[in-house]
């Protein structure tokens, strides 16, 4: 396998995709010694077929505003790969939803659920529907009109949609109600994140966030580095950064600045519970403004408009927000003021100019498939309750999820340490994520 022969047949036949290119290229220049070692792989085409998604649904979404107008979306549904098990990944409402970024989504998702040791296979969903500014019931009958045309190509062992950005708990039980509704029957393992009295895992909202903070935890220790007293800075104030804010509190980290598209809210005490508590206050109002902490809590956060989290001297940088948020720019920015450690917690939460600058200059950095993956391991858990008509208390949840990310976390260092005994995170999770994929596929056939 030659990675530039590859991204030079795919950038031909998808010019313009630029995020599922990004995705693929990344992976590809990790794997490549490694797939070279198997001739095998080579002959069954294994990369080839593995870069393509199995099959990608589109169709219309028409729903109905509170003015009575008639508004059109687009939805989609991109089933990648289910060589280990059912597709399995998120739904994204937000005006950027692009065919392009649900391929790079479900792409990145094959190998992050293959690292989670759970049977479940890659996919990516959403709709350019913007739920910013949108009322309760709007979201309500557009969630609706979503699922009655997604409901036939979903399943509890076909195809497992979950949230993601724009898609909580709300959103969740809209969708889940027009499912039972069409389908006729009351079966919960159709979609993961639901509500606690209907079939939800304990620790889901959390899971991602809380996830993220016990691989970082694992990879400072395996640096020989403690994250107590650590100053911590993150984007974004939704549901993955309010869980890590809180698992990074608990194990004695200082979150220092948290951002939004608006600017950026300085907390040079450290954040609260009370603070973290009103997260979920800003991410339920819609208004996608973080200046609203700082007038919250005026004597506590000090807001800069148009600034990053970056610009704020911390020793650990957590990207919980978007791809591509984290500039080479912003990178040096942080090498600047101190930082040490980059783990990403949004999917290709940094531009592959920062990750290599990262990579070095002596910072400590891993990648979103690795990091983030506690959240899609949690809702695997809460398909495992489903199938079996439990609920696991949540202690038995935090055991496995803390055990999975022990596991991802041991599977990044045996196959990306390097001859100096450092860890390149990064390869480690694409080798081990894709040697698992790979060997289904190649012992499933040529289909």
């Amino acid at each position: 396998m030659k990675t530039n022969d590859i991204m030079a047949r795919l950038r031909a036949k998808y010019p313009g995709e630029s995020e599922y290119l990004q995705a693929v290229q990344e992976v590809l220049e990790s794997i490549e010694e490694v797939y070279n070692q198997h001739p095998e792989f080579e002959k069954a085409k294994i990369v080839e077929r593995m870069v393509e998604p199995d099959r990608i649904f589109s169709f219309r979404v028409t729903w109905v505003d509170d003015k009575g107008e008639v508004q059109t979306n687009t939805g989609y549904r991109v089933q990648f790969n289910s060589a280990i098990g059912p597709y399995k990944g998120g739904l994204r409402f937000h005006r950027a939803v692009t065919p392009s970024m649900l391929k790079f989504l479900g792409f990145e998702q094959t190998f992050k659920n293959a690292l989670t040791t759970l049977p479940m296979g890659g996919a990516k969903g959403g709709s350019d529907f913007d739920p910013k500014g949108k009322t309760d019931e709007e979201i309500m009958r557009f969630c609706q009109a979503f699922m009655w045309e997604l409901w036939q190509c979903i399943g509890p062992d076909q195809d497992v949609p979950a949230g993601d950005v724009g898609v909580g708990g709300r959103e969740i039980g809209y969708l889940y109600g027009m499912y039972k509704k069409l389908a006729r029957q009351y079966n919960t393992g159709v979609l993961t994140g639901k509500g606690a009295t209907w079939g939800g895992s304990i620790l889901r909202p959390e899971a991602t966030g809380f996830g993220a903070l016990y691989f970082t935890q694992d990879l400072l220790h395996h640096a020989g580095k403690d994250i107590k007293g650590c100053k911590v800075a993150l984007s974004g104030f939704g549901n993955v950064a309010w869980g890590a804010s809180t698992k990074a509190l608990e194990l004695g980290a200082k979150v220092v600045a948290i951002s939004g598209p608006d600017g950026v809210c300085e907390i040079p005490d450290g954040i609260t519970p009370e603070m973290i508590d009103y997260m979920l206050v800003m991410r339920a109002s819609n208004r996608d403004r973080v200046e609203d902490m700082a007038t919250r809590f005026p004597d506590k956060a000090r807001f800069t408009p148009g600034k990053k989290a970056w610009s704020v001297p911390c020793d650990i940088a957590l990207p919980c927000a978007f791809q591509n948020e984290l500039s080479e720019d912003d990178a040096k920015e942080l090498k600047a003021n101190g930082c040490w450690c980059c783990c990403e917690v949004s999917n290709m939460g940094c531009q592959p100019g920062a990750i290599h600058f990262f990579q070095h200059n002596g910072i400590l950095f891993a990648p979103g498939k690795a990091v983030n993956a506690g959240g899609v391991a949690t809702s695997g858990l809460e398909m495992t309750q489903n199938a079996e008509h439990i609920s696991w208390s949540g202690k038995e949840v935090d055991e496995k999820l803390h055990f999975i990310m022990k596991s991802i976390h041991e599977q990044c260092v045996k196959f990306g340490t390097q001859p100096d005994g450092s860890v390149d995170y990064v390869k480690g999770a694409n080798i081990a994520g894709f040697m698992k994929v790979a060997q289904a596929m190649l012992e499933q056939g040529t289909v």
